[in-house]
């Protein structure tokens, strides 16, 4: 198969383009049903499509599997993504090994971002791989020009997260050119919305006096914006500036109503490819969508857009979403020939949700979005200079019960569990109950109080479409020692109120329920559409949300000196602590939860 560069060469001198990127999802139905997913994307005929990989190689086997499976069964033009930080000798040549093997041609090199900025990044021990620049190198000399190698661009600057003012794209252009120099194919920008500065950006890069950007490809990264608050949530990940004007046609949507943020991103997205393909003169044709595993958006833009109109459509009877919890390998092997359980799989309504509400470990871990990576993998959120400011020296548990109790009461910005987002405003109903809770030791980390049947606009609690009713189930999460989660397990086991799930850092897992139970934790009727449930908690999303919460304690811990109090405290904390999920059934009461924990 062509590589990007020879397909894109294959166009016509100013016609448009536009590619996919695509991650693996945290749990194995999230996977099956993004392989359904993707063979209905494939329909819009993009020019090629991008699969991420993991911090630290963490997705590596998912993200090899899925890159296969684009290449060889859906016949696209696939671009792996490869980091190198942290990241052994072994394991590089092992991936450069298996994607040629599959005959994947395209290669996306990347360092991949220090977790929590330089100051806390260790390179690796044979410090072969420090920087991107070191892996494009190795590529082209260890494999010539077989495969096609991307770099990535900033048209802001790069920022670590420690000082965003501090970005200017300036600083980083001798970078860019060393990796361009070094045998770089085509550069692939981080997300932006700011279109001023990325024509900006690309006229430098085009009058470099290096000639190095004259004609290579540049092809913007843009964010098809699905929810407001995810939208929020990724600009500041990625320290994206979010123009005035933006701002403000979002921000007029009354209560942050769904469908018309979808609407309006559209629209937002729609004139940027607009602007970005007339005044560079359409130097710049090509367009990569960051989906985040979400096609409804982006061929919404694809489908309103004069530049990037897709040539085909989704069909309306779209294949159904894989059911079972089989690996992926196996459903590589016979792609065609899936079957699926209609008792199993999620209905079809179900599966538009997805793209409704997406994302996050609330989601529905069926979504093919569920488990969004941003690239960092398991992260404290800050940097480390600035968490030792914010959570001191603990030396006690009543240290670490002091912090939570700060954070919800407002005087702590952030936890190691949370983003500098503050709590929401319903969690103010229910601030006394936590503040309780936390000084009896249960350090809790997710909570929402009940409600039955708030309006949809309601300005704390609302969500969804305008006419409807807003209800949810009362829900904590919380870490506790061993001995008081013993105590408590006894008094769950008298209750047919409450459902729990429990497990520690050794995966000992305990639950009233079964592996195929589902709850509803918050849903809404509306009119003309079926019940709509958006949160749902099961097994398969709390073990792999038990698994990062856990692995926080000891980013936590790396923060101080091996053997010190601090490093102790952590140690035994993630050792002897179990991580607990607790729903209440009896909505109607909303004391009903905190009644019974506060008795215990």
């Amino acid at each position: 198969m062509a590589t990007i560069t020879e397909k894109i060469a294959a166009l016509r001198d100013d016609e448009p383009y536009y590619s996919f990127e695509f991650f693996p999802p945290k749990t194995d139905s999230g996977v099956q049903n993004l392989i359904a997913r993707l063979r209905r994307m494939a329909q819009l005929s993009p020019l090629f499509v991008n699969i991420t990989w993991g911090a630290g190689g963490s997705t590596s086997a998912k993200s090899l599997d899925l890159a296969k499976l684009c290449h060889s069964e859906l016949k696209l033009a696939t671009c792996l993504h490869l980091t190198c930080t942290n990241m052994a000798k072994e394991v590089i040549d092992e991936a450069l090994r298996d994607a040629k093997a599959a005959g994947i041609r395209n290669i996306l090199a990347l360092r991949g971002d220090p977790p929590r900025g330089d100051e806390y990044w260790t390179p690796p021990d044979s410090q072969e791989f420090m920087h991107a620049v070191d892996l494009v190198k190795y590529i082209r000399q260890s494999y010539g020009d077989y495969f096609c190698v991307g770099v990535a661009a900033y048209p802001e600057g790069y920022a670590d997260g420690s000082n965003p003012e501090a970005q200017d794209f300036l600083l980083d252009l001798p970078y860019l050119a060393e990796k361009t120099a070094a045998g770089a194919d085509f550069i692939m920008t981080q997300l932006f919305f700011d279109t001023d500065r990325f024509i900006e950006f690309e006229k430098k890069l085009r009058d470099h006096k290096s000639g190095l950007f004259k004609s290579i490809p540049i092809i913007p990264g843009l964010l098809p914006i699905n929810t407001y608050q995810s939208f929020i949530r990724t600009a500041k990940l990625s320290h994206a500036h979010i123009p005035e004007a933006i701002l403000e046609k979002l921000n007029a949507i009354p209560n942050a109503d769904d469908e018309q943020v979808k609407q309006m991103g559209v629209e937002i997205l729609v004139e940027m490819i607009s602007r970005i393909y007339s005044e560079t003169e359409h130097r710049v044709r090509g367009f990569h969508f960051y989906t985040l595993n979400l096609e409804r958006t982006t061929a919404m833009i694809l489908d309103r857009s004069n530049v990037v109109h897709a040539p085909t459509r989704i069909p309306a009877e779209a294949a159904k979403p894989v059911a079972g919890t089989q690996s992926i390998d196996s459903v590589i092997a016979d792609v065609k020939g899936l079957e699926v359980s209609e008792k199993a799989a999620p209905s079809m309504t179900t599966e538009a949700s997805w793209d409704d509400f997406p994302n996050g470990r609330w989601g529905d871990p069926r979504s093919p979005a569920y488990g969004e990576i941003d690239g960092y993998g398991i992260t404290l959120h800050v940097p480390a200079l600035k968490a030792l400011e914010l959570w001191g020296e603990p030396k006690s548990t009543d240290d670490i019960s002091k912090l939570f109790i700060s954070y919800i009461t407002g005087t702590l910005p952030v936890l190691p569990w949370s983003e500098e987002e503050g709590l929401s405003a319903e969690t103010k109903l229910i601030e006394s109950e936590l503040v309780r809770l936390n000084k009896l030791g249960y350090w809790t980390v997710a909570s929402q109080p009940s409600i039955n049947g708030l309006r949809s606009d309601d300005p704390v609690f609302g969500w969804g479409p305008h006419n409807g009713y807003i209800f949810q189930k009362a829900l904590i999460e919380f870490f506790l020692p061993q001995s008081t989660w013993l105590q408590l397990k006894r008094r769950l086991q008298t209750s047919d109120s409450i459902s729990y799930y429990a497990c520690n850092a050794k995966n000992d897992f305990l639950s009233n329920m079964t592996a195929s139970d589902v709850n509803a934790v918050t849903w809404g009727v509306f009119p003309n559409r079926e019940v709509v449930q958006p949160t749902i908690i099961e097994e398969q999303s709390f073990k792999a949300w038990s698994e990062e919460a856990f692995g926080i304690w000891r980013e936590w811990q790396r923060l101080y000196p091996k053997s010190s109090d601090s490093w102790k405290l952590l140690d035994t904390i993630h050792d002897s602590y179990f991580l607990v999920s607790i729903v209440h059934h009896d909505y109607v009461n909303e004391k009903a939860l905190w009644d019974f924990l506060l008795q215990i």
